[in-house]
């Protein structure tokens, strides 16, 4: 375990495995030594000869020295460098050279089992605990190292099986936690790249989403305009012609019977009173005037009557089904098309009569307008240019398109021309 994976507790007062660990390479060499060094002595005089007595009287100062220059510089040493590779060679040298005077100093060499890992590169690390299972098998085997006889051999080699073994199985442990650490270090960094990447991705869609914001009321403010231009002209634009047809035959009768010419008159009046209404309605995004006191029925036939009185045509109204309170927008939208369905007979279709139907189909509303003029071909009509007047059929299929519905034209020339709308039937209320 390196010490940079030493970690500090603060103000908690709790010590960490890992501050045991630092503790124990620090200061356990020199406790080793000392224990290693008291047993020696005790049974100096059973199992050392006197040549070994002085020999390790010279080493164990050495290897005091060593521990004394590893306490100072280890700290600061890079874990499996050069400088920790000669301390462990140095280390195990001294302890196997002690333990050949006296058994007992195997006690200072099992150090190698716990640190070897730290200061060995990793295709090192198996022949440092290999070493250090040598030493620890000569101690335990009887005949000291290096081994008497036959039966010193075998009990040296049993032994010696035996820590391998356990080492080799810790050293694969230790190794597998090793690859288990750096996968979860490998890990945390893709789960970091990520989290970039997903903030990154976060400061996109928030730029897109403002984008898109800019966009909706960009949107918003051109379909509003589009309101306000389709209810202008089906409000101020269809008045005002009234009024101006109204005008026209006022100056034409005007000398010879003034009578009719105050009835145009009046229906002129009326009908600017009505635009004006219209318009501030409009503006405000209220419901038609019409149906502010009926149902969509009876606006409708209200409509029709009052636009055939001044056509001089022949107009009729007609309900199939069962009617049915219908939602406002609903309601108004129908109007609106039958308006200007009304509004292109009366200025284009030069027709003798014109028929309304509405119909209740379940889930749906159909609003018919067929008249009996001269028709049109629907292919032959130009596209419709900014500044021209009137919305004419790309209106109606515009107002009907906001609430999901559709509008089709079915005509030819001399043959007259139906407008069919079909809309959703949203019940008031809802």
């Amino acid at each position: 375990m390196s010490t940079g994976d030493m970690t500090e507790t603060g103000t908690t007062g709790v010590t960490t495995a890992a501050q045991w660990w630092e503790r124990f390479f620090r200061y356990g060499p020199y406790g080793l030594l000392g224990l290693a060094t008291a047993a020696s002595v005790v049974s100096a005089e059973l199992i050392m000869s006197r040549s070994d007595v002085y020999a390790a009287a010279a080493l164990v100062p050495v290897a005091l020295v060593l521990e004394l220059w590893w306490g100072r510089h280890g700290p600061t040493v890079v874990p499996r460098s050069r400088v920790a590779q000669f301390y462990f060679v140095a280390r195990t040298t001294l302890a196997f050279a002690l333990t050949c005077c006296n058994p007992f100093f195997s006690i200072f060499a099992v150090l190698g089992y716990f640190d070897a890992a730290r200061l060995l590169p990793r295709r090192a690390m198996r022949a440092g605990l290999l070493v250090t299972a040598v030493i620890m098998a000569g101690s335990q085997s009887g005949s000291g190292l290096p081994p008497n006889g036959l039966m010193g051999w075998i009990a040296f080699g049993i032994v010696f099986a035996l820590h391998a073994a356990i080492t080799l199985v810790f050293a694969q442990i230790g190794d597998r936690e090793a690859e288990q650490t750096r996968a979860q270090v490998d890990t945390i960094a893709e789960l970091e790249s990520a989290n970039a990447r997903l903030e990154q991705a976060l400061a996109e869609n928030a730029g897109l989403h403002a984008q898109l914001l800019l966009q909706a009321r960009e949107a918003g403010v051109a379909d509003e305009r589009r309101r306000l231009a389709a209810e202008i002209h089906d409000t101020l634009a269809q008045g005002l012609t009234g009024i101006i047809a109204q005008l026209q035959v006022v100056t034409s009768i005007a000398g010879t019977d003034p009578a009719l010419a105050r009835q145009h008159l009046d229906r002129a009046a009326a009908l600017a009173r009505h635009s004006l209404g219209e318009a501030r309605r409009s503006v405000h995004d209220l419901v038609p005037a019409a149906l502010e006191h009926d149902d969509l029925v009876g606006a409708l036939k209200k409509t029709v009557t009052g636009w055939g009185d001044r056509h001089g045509v022949r107009a009729e109204f007609t309900v199939t089904g069962t009617a049915e309170p219908v939602h406002d927008e609903i309601a108004a939208t129908l109007l609106r098309i039958a308006e200007e369905a009304l509004a292109n007979a009366g200025r284009h279709a030069e027709a003798s009569r014109v028929g309304i139907t509405l119909s209740f189909m379940g889930d749906e509303l159909a609003l018919d307008v067929r008249d009996d003029g001269r028709g049109f071909d629907p292919a032959a009509l130009p596209p419709r240019r900014r500044g021209a007047g009137g919305f004419g059929l790309s209106g109606m299929r515009a107002r009907a398109e906001r609430i999901a519905g559709t509008v089709e034209v079915e005509t030819e020339p001399g043959c007259g021309t139906a407008v069919c709308a079909r809309v959703p039937l949203v019940r008031h209320g809802r």
